[in-house]
Parts: C-alpha cells; structure tokens; sequence
C-alpha cells in the first residue's frame, strides 16, 4: 500500500464518498504512476497530486460511477504536464520510437492455436506477472500505458479512449502493436514457464 495522502485542502469543504470511492484505489493509482513514471519516487508524488487534485474536484464527479479511469485521468494529466515542462525532448523521443520498425518480428502463425476473439488478449490475460510487467515497461508511452490499462487494470477500451482522448479504434490499435511488440519476449518465457505449450516443433 502506498503511504497515505496527507495534506488534502481543508478549505475544500467535506467531500461525502471519497474516501468510500477513491481511496480504494490508492494502489491501482500507484502502479499506473509507476508503469508511467518508471521511479516509486515519482509515482507517489504523482499519487499525492493526483488525490489532492481528485479531493478539490470530487465535486465534478459523479457518485457511485467510474472512480478508477477519473482517477487515472487524473494521474496521466499530471504526468503529462510534468513531460510538457521539463522532459519535452525526451517524450518526442519516445514517441518517435512508438512505431513498427525492423526489430518488430511479424505476427507468427503459431500464435493463432493461443488467441481467442480478443487478438492476443487471452494469452496476456493469463501471464501478466512481474516479468511481463518488466517488459511492458520497456514499451514506448503511448503503448506502454494502453497495455498496462487493458490487460493489467482491466479497463475497457472505451474507458482507455476517453482516458488518453483517442478514439476507441486507436486504442485497439496500440493495443494490438504494444502486444506485438512483447511476443518476442514473452512467447518463449510463457513456454518456458509452461503457460502454453511449445508448438514451435522446436522443443524438446
């Protein structure tokens, strides 16, 4: 659990359900912090913004709705403006490497006798663990954050839209590429660990 929030707005008045609705959420806050900011010591400074700002707005949300994506919300706005001010160059960079390129293996056949509807999604559902989440840190922003909100939080995708203010169609799509971009890894390690069986032909 993440250290309490302290020092919340006295001067913002007694806010009935915020401690029922968003304190709950505390840890889920702390690991999308984390999975954005990649350091424990500014995700809980992202943590503390975000639920001081979430208790001086609890008025503009909507009792017994989507606390978690609001909350979420919240964080990324934060993060973002935070990127905006002191790491411009280091986000353009980012997103510059956001995009299929050689080392990005092409979609193996072996992978269709492990997917359901969801392209990919059952496979990660069942294997997200420490060294999955690992990798996912290791994705560009744009696709680290739609992976870590789909397949860890559990969010849907019109909840991911609305959160990162893309439309439902790019979310599927940086789902699908972010997902694309770990099978490298994560397909021999989910073998190795015997979440799936090796139909490669290759194994012993």
């Amino acid at each position: 659990m993440v250290g309490n929030v302290t020092e919340l707005d006295p001067t913002a008045g007694s806010k009935v359900g915020f401690e029922q609705e968003a304190i709950p959420h505390l840890d889920a806050v702390y690991r999308f912090a984390l999975r954005l900011s990649g350091a424990p010591d500014h995700a809980e400074d992202l943590v503390q913004e975000t639920f001081l700002r979430a208790y001086k707005s609890w008025n503009q949300y909507t009792t017994g709705t989507a606390a978690k994506s609001w909350l979420f919300t919240i964080c990324r706005n934060v993060f973002l403006r935070g990127q905006e001010r002191g790491k411009r160059h280091d986000e353009i960079v980012e997103e510059n490497l956001g995009r299929d390129g050689p080392g990005v293996p092409a979609v193996n056949p072996i992978w269709s006798s492990v997917l359901g509807a969801d392209p990919e999604g059952d496979f990660f559902e069942s294997i997200v663990d420490g060294r999955i989440v690992s990798a996912i840190d290791s994705l560009p922003e744009e696709y680290r954050t739609t992976v870590v909100l789909s397949d860890i939080e559990g969010l849907p995708y019109a909840a991911i839209a609305e959160l990162m203010e893309v439309p439902v169609g790019t979310v599927k799509s940086r789902l699908f590429r972010g997902r694309r971009q770990l099978q490298g890894v994560l397909y021999d390690y989910a073998v190795e660990m015997g979440y799936i069986a090796d139909r490669s032909g290759t194994g012993a």
